[in-house]
């Protein structure tokens, strides 16, 4: 009968060491100097298992037998190393805010060996074997998580209170598994993800998300992949309010102030059709590239808003400068050249020409145009130069200018009108580079 299993358990049930073709008594010297080259082993990576024999007599065959009373045979080292991109995700992990912990059921050194060859711990990282996890309560288990990376010799109820005690301290928990053993975590976990090619039916129901090439890699660009929807949902949407409400507050001045409406219904038309829809369709979901240093920012607080106060102070702000020159150039043709259509003509142009120009502001929060690339989504250049080409064209055309109800202009007036349309853009890009120049130094945030 023939035995295997993990080193301290078979060792456990051994009286005998096979040497040559006999055995003789196990010592508890031959223990040490077994466990002593079982740790040497598992310190290089590799996953060990210990093969033992018992002798069983003709007429017992076939009966049940225990496994005790065996005679140990040798150990067995098998190598199962990462996948080559699994150590950069690591990193990518790491520097997006993201906690990579390790729970195994292989033996602590092992596990620790592993943990360090992928950057998961560092030089004598603590490893949490599963008796320790057993005798703590939950509260106190809940106050070790922060200090452990690795976890080993854990069992399906282990890995269960280890994802309670880190979502006890307020994180988002994502637990990966590919067992049986592993559905009770995946499950308890806020986000569930199984394996799908080494995965069991039980872990696949069990989990929230299957990654279907079993790599780690996979999980963190599927990370990516989620900031990048929210950040062009949130682009989009701040671009899009940010017009409207530049659009009323222009209207809702002059009503206010007594003077003639600024802009026609037609005109506010062309703006949310065209101005407005055509570059939110080229920022939206799909077509707009993610942001290099995207997994590079800390995650989202748990709860948060996409119009958080950081969201409606930008609105408010560049709704106010967008209306503020529009105001400037109505003003001007309604009082220095006192023409209502010279005055509509400037307003409706100066807005038209501020916000396709801000849909190239409005790509980052943190990086100049430039620095995002002008041409990296040309399918918004293109709107944008569309929309420019129509709107200069519009007071060139007696047909357009029929149907917008807007005057004639000339080269050097559409010059001026498109200076004070990119002062909003201007300002979003100084402001950007303020914000950068005030905020500390990595250094300096470190010595803080």
């Amino acid at each position: 009968s023939y035995v295997k299993g993990a080193p301290e358990s078979v060792l456990s049930s051994c009286v005998a060491v096979a040497s040559g073709n006999e055995s003789r008594t196990l010592t508890a010297e031959d223990r040490d100097a077994l466990q002593a080259l079982n740790e040497g082993l598992a310190a290089r990576g590799l996953r060990v298992l210990a093969v033992a024999c018992r002798d069983v007599p003709a007429t017992e065959a076939g009966a049940a037998l225990g496994e005790e009373e065996l005679t140990f045979l040798g150990l067995v080292g098998m190598v199962d190393p990462p996948r080559p991109a699994a150590r950069a995700a690591v990193a990518s992990c790491r520097a997006a805010g993201i906690r990579v912990v390790m729970i195994t059921g292989d033996q602590p050194a092992t596990a620790l060996a592993i943990a360090r060859d992928l950057d998961i711990a560092a030089g004598d990282g603590e490893v949490l074997a599963g008796p320790a996890v057993e005798a703590m309560d939950d509260t106190a288990l809940a106050g070790r998580v922060e200090s452990v990376s690795v976890y080993a010799r854990v069992s399906p109820e282990h890995k269960l209170r280890i994802v309670r005690a880190w979502k006890a301290r307020g994180a988002v928990v994502a637990m990966t598994g590919d067992g049986v053993n592993d559905a009770p975590a995946l499950k308890g976990a806020d986000i569930g993800i199984a394996m799908g090619r080494s995965g069991t039916d039980v872990a696949k129901d069990a989990a929230a998300m299957v990654v279907t090439d079993d790599d780690f890699a996979s999980i963190v660009a599927a990370v990516e992949e989620g900031r990048r929807i929210f950040e062009n949902i949130r682009k989009t949407l701040l671009y899009l309010l940010t017009g409207n409400l530049a659009e009323i507050l222009v209207m809702a001045t002059a009503v206010v102030a007594g003077w003639p409406l600024p802009l026609l219904p037609i005109q506010l038309l062309w703006i949310n059709l065209v101005t407005d829809g055509l570059p939110a369709l080229a920022l939206a979901l799909a077509t707009d590239p993610a942001d290099p240093d995207l997994l590079r920012k800390p995650p989202r607080p748990a709860g948060s808003e996409i119009a958080d106060r950081g969201f409606l102070l930008h609105m408010l702000t560049v709704g106010l400068v967008d209306t503020a020159v529009t105001l400037a150039g109505f003003l001007y043709g309604l009082y220095v050249e006192n023409s209502v259509e010279r005055a509509r003509t400037y307003a409706f142009s100066i807005l038209v020409i501020a916000e396709a120009l801000r849909a190239f502001a409005a790509r980052s929060r943190t990086r100049t145009i430039w620095e995002v690339g002008l041409f990296s989504n040309w399918r918004l250049f293109a709107v944008v130069a569309a929309t420019l080409l129509i709107q200069f064209w519009s007071h060139h055309s007696g047909a357009l200018e029929s149907f917008l109800h807007t005057g004639e202009l000339t080269w050097t007036e559409c010059g001026a009108v498109f200076a004070l349309g990119a002062v909003p853009v201007t300002v979003l890009e100084v402001a950007k580079l303020v914000r950068r120049g005030l905020a500390p130094k990595p250094e300096e945030a470190a010595h803080a």
